[in-house]
C-alpha cells in the first residue's frame, strides 16, 4: 500500500548517494518501461555526490509502497549472500573430483505464463521421456553420474560442501591450480524446489538456530563427514553455471547487471518489481543494531519467496561471507516506484 516518506525509518540518515551507481545500472534496464523513462533521465542529470539532492530526487519522483505478506503482515525474513572463492581445476583428478556443471543439453524450460496468464512468471523445468515432460534429475542423481552432463563440466573443485554453497550463493570465483581465477554465474536450475539444510539441522537438533550459519554448518560437516552426502541430498535443487568474463564488478544478478555490494537485494519478483529501488529496514547480522538502507532489487533466489523476504548482497570474499552467513534478521520493506506507477497486484 502507498505510504509517506516520514514512515521510512532513518531515511534521512542513510547515505543514499552510495546507491546511485546501482540505480543507474537498474535504469539501463528499466528506462524503456512505462513510467521509468523520465525518472531515469532525471537521475542521469544529477550530481550523486550531494546527498540532499539525491534524497530530494527520490522524494519528488517516487512513491514508497509498503511491502506486505500474503497475510497482510509487514515483517519478514532477511538473509544474506555473497560471492565466494573456492579452489578448483580445469581437469578432474583424485583431488578435484566434484564438477561445476554448465547447463545440460536435455534440460528444457516451459514458460507456463504463455499458456496460462495467471501463472505468469512461473516456469517448469524437466526433460523429455518419449512424448512426456518429466522432472529433471535431482541432486543425488546428478552427483552420482548423469550421462547427459558428460562434457558440460566448466571446472572441478575439491570440496563438495564448497560446491554446494557456491550453488546456494548463485555465483562465485574459482582459483585454479595455475593461479588463474575463473568467474562463474547462475545459468539455470534443475527445477526441484530449494530446501534449507540449515533448517533441517536445526529441526533434527544437530544445531541450534544461532549455530545454523554458513560457518556453523561447515563446522558440523567437519565433525560428521560420513553424514554430509545425505545432508546435501536433502536439497534436491541443483544449480548450473556459466563462465563469465573476469572483471572488477560484482557478479551478474537476475536483472543481467553487476550487483553492488551492500546495495543490491534479491527479492521475489512476483511482489517486488525487479530493478526497482527498495528501502530496507532491518538489523545487522546477529545483532539489534539498526540497518536501514536504500537498496536496488537486482536479483532473485530459489529460497526468496513471498512479500517481505529478501537476501542482502554483502559482496566478495571472506568478510562478506561471514556477514552473509550470520544474517537471519527480521525486516520491513518499501518498494519505491515512479509516481503514478503501482506495484504488481498479488
Amino acid at each position: 500500500m502507498p505510504d509517506r516518506w516520514p514512515s521510512l525509518p532513518d531515511w534521512q540518515a542513510d547515505a543514499v548517494e552510495e546507491a546511485w551507481p546501482a540505480l543507474l545500472k537498474s535504469c539501463g534496464v528499466l528506462k524503456p518501461r512505462d513510467g521509468w523513462q523520465q525518472v531515469c533521465d532525471r537521475a542521469r542529470s544529477l550530481d550523486p555526490v550531494d546527498r540532499r539532492q539525491v534524497s530530494a530526487y527520490f522524494e519528488q519522483n517516487f512513491t514508497p509502497w509498503r511491502v506486505l505478506n500474503a497475510d497482510a503482515s509487514e515483517t519478514g525474513l532477511v538473509t544474506g549472500y555473497y560471492e565466494p572463492l573456492i579452489r578448483g581445476s580445469r581437469a578432474a583428478s583424485a583431488r578435484y573430483r566434484h564438477p561445476i556443471y554448465g547447463v545440460p543439453d536435455d534440460l528444457i524450460q516451459i514458460d507456463l505464463g504463455e499458456q496460462y496468464p495467471q501463472l505468469k512468471g512461473l516456469r517448469l523445468r524437466g526433460k523429455l521421456e518419449g512424448r512426456k515432460v518429466v522432472p529433471y534429475y535431482d541432486r543425488n542423481q546428478i552427483d552420482t553420474g548423469v550421462p547427459a552432463l558428460s562434457g558440460r563440466e566448466i571446472a572441478w573443485t575439491d570440496d563438495a560442501l564448497d560446491l554446494f554453497f557456491l550453488q546456494v550463493q548463485g555465483s562465485g570465483r574459482v582459483r585454479l591450480e595455475t593461479g588463474e581465477v575463473l568467474r562463474v554465474g547462475y545459468a539455470d536450475q534443475n527445477g526441484h524446489p530449494y530446501r534449507s539444510i540449515g533448517k533441517l539441522l536445526v529441526e533434527r537438533g544437530d544445531l541450534t538456530l544461532d549455530q545454523a550459519s554458513l560457518a556453523g554448518i561447515k563446522a558440523w560437516a567437519r565433525k560428521n563427514p560420513a553424514k554430509v552426502r545425505e545432508l546435501l541430498d536433502y536439497n534436491a535443487s541443483y544449480v548450473f553455471f556459466r563462465e563469465l568474463p573476469p572483471g572488477p564488478d560484482g557478479p551478474l544478478g537476475a536483472l543481467g547487471i553487476a550487483l553492488t555490494a551492500g546495495r543490491s537485494l534479491a527479492i521475489d519478483p512476483r511482489t517486488v518489481p525487479l530493478g526497482a529501488p527498495v528501502f530496507l529496514a532491518t538489523t545487522y547480522p546477529g545483532s539489534d543494531r539498526p540497518l536501514a538502507r536504500l537498496m536496488l532489487a537486482q536479483d532473485t533466489g530459489g529460497a526468496i519467496k513471498g512479500g517481505v523476504r529478501a537476501d542482502f548482497f554483502w559482496g566478495f570474499g571472506e568478510e562478506a561471507g561471514k556477514q552473509a552467513g550470520r544474517m537471519r534478521q527480521q525486516g520491513r520493506m518499501w518498494v519505491l516506484l515512479p509516481n503514478g506507477v503501482a506495484p504488481p497486484a498479488n
